[in-house]
């Protein structure tokens, strides 16, 4: 396969938003290998907002998650292999996109080894890394990479092509009154897993510092907005933004910011695919160096217990629940805030 051949290549990558994110540097190498080629993507509707219109991609085979039956499996199984791909890419490797994998008709049907849930199964190429699926001390990204280069790509820049979301920013977020004097913290407490979350205390401790001096935005979905309410209590000049904005406000925030501290979730990830000037991830079960942002103005917190990262949705000690939340001090992020700051 040259760079000048038109062939037709199926990315496969469902979800989550972050997963999603974490896979675009490596289709930007791809397309850079390529700039021919039919590539087109398979995702669901919850992650599809970065891949629908993005200039890396061809078309976008779009899974409704509330709808997804054997029918609509089966009908979108005809629409791909009326395709005819020459090659189809698992990112995923869970059971769900292997399938879609074997069934997609390709030619060569790709994805590394380790895969989970028997997706090897469905590939007619593995690719030999020696490393998990879910191994703590190696990033997404270069994991994703590895994919590729079963494709002769060896491009490793990170680079995020999104597509142009400057006609859906919401009047509503453009005229947030900002004192123009201070630079903008953005504080993103939200997660999905309970122990990937801070204490309360901790970014009330943040607000303490910084409020003054500052413009403090707090943002999250709907689903957290009693969370977010307890951390603003009683903080008249913090601007709460929980279940206020869409993906896209989102994104115009992270922007404008001068510095953001997420925990370990989408938020983090969006910031960074958004050249966000600067971010502090905080990183409790989870592994910092499997997912956390990475540029010269970067920085991601860990807890340092013995159990961490284990990578569990819910903690496994009897005693101490949550140990890892309790230990990173709130001390030590504002010290990180800052020298980033100054």
């Amino acid at each position: 396969m040259t760079e000048n051949e038109q062939k037709k290549i199926l990315i496969i990558r469902l979800s989550a938003l972050g997963d999603t994110i974490h896979t675009l540097p490596a289709v930007y190498a791809l397309r850079q290998k390529y700039p021919k080629a039919q590539i087109d993507w398979v995702i669901e509707d919850k992650a599809c907002k970065f891949i629908k219109n993005n200039p890396l991609v061809n078309n976008v085979y779009i899974i409704e998650r509330k709808k997804r039956n054997v029918i609509t499996f089966l009908q979108l199984i005809s629409k791909i292999r009326k395709e005819k791909y020459d090659i189809a890419l698992d990112f995923q490797q869970l059971l769900k996109s292997g399938l879609i994998l074997g069934f997609s008709g390709a030619k060569r049907r790709i994805t590394l080894d380790n895969g989970r849930e028997f997706s090897n199964f469905f590939a007619n190429e593995i690719i030999k890394t020696n490393r998990r699926l879910f191994d703590f001390n190696y990033h997404v990204v270069n994991r994703n990479f590895d994919l590729v280069k079963a494709l002769g790509v060896n491009n490793n820049e990170i680079k995020f092509v999104l597509p142009d979301f400057s006609n859906e920013y919401s009047k509503e977020i453009k005229s947030i009154i900002l004192d123009e004097s201070k630079k903008i913290i953005v504080l993103a407490p939200s997660t999905t897993w309970t122990n990937k979350h801070w204490t309360i205390q901790g970014w009330r401790d943040i607000i303490n510092e910084f409020k003054n001096d500052y413009n403090i935005i707090l943002t999250a979905d709907s689903q957290a907005q009693e969370l977010l309410a307890k951390i603003a209590d009683g903080y008249n000049n913090v601007i709460n933004l929980a279940g206020k904005t869409n993906l896209c406000d989102l994104i115009y925030i992270f922007r404008k910011a001068d510095l953001i501290v997420s925990t370990d979730s989408g938020s983090a990830n969006i910031a960074w695919s958004v050249n966000a000037k600067s971010i502090i991830t905080l990183f409790f079960a989870t592994s910092a160096k499997r997912t956390a942002p990475f540029s010269d103005n970067y920085f991601s917190v860990s807890s340092n217990i013995e159990c961490s990262p284990c990578m569990k949705r819910k903690c496994r000690l009897k005693n101490h629940k949550n140990k890892c939340i309790t230990s990173i001090n709130s001390n030590d992020i504002i010290q990180i805030m800052k020298k980033i700051l100054v």
